[in-house]
């Protein structure tokens, strides 16, 4: 599992997947969430603007992730 930090929260969801290439683009990333194929916290999430803070783990198929706030 690899971190990721992000300067603000909440991020939302798509926006995580495209930032990290986990998706193409954010049209995919919105397809693979509604599809089903990512996971946040252990459970399927089908809302494509859920919001993401630190301590979040994002799963899909190939990758994990764990979020992250940058310290200022």
């Amino acid at each position: 599992m690899r971190e990721v930090e992000i300067s603000k929260q909440p991020i939302e969801l798509y926006k995580i997947l495209k930032m990290e290439g986990m998706a193409a683009s954010g049209g995919e990333a919105k397809y693979f969430i509604s599809q089903g194929l990512v996971q946040v916290n252990g459970a399927v999430e089908t809302r494509k603007r859920k919001k993401i803070v630190a301590g979040d783990i994002i799963e899909t198929d190939t990758e994990k992730i764990l979020i992250v706030v940058t310290a200022d």
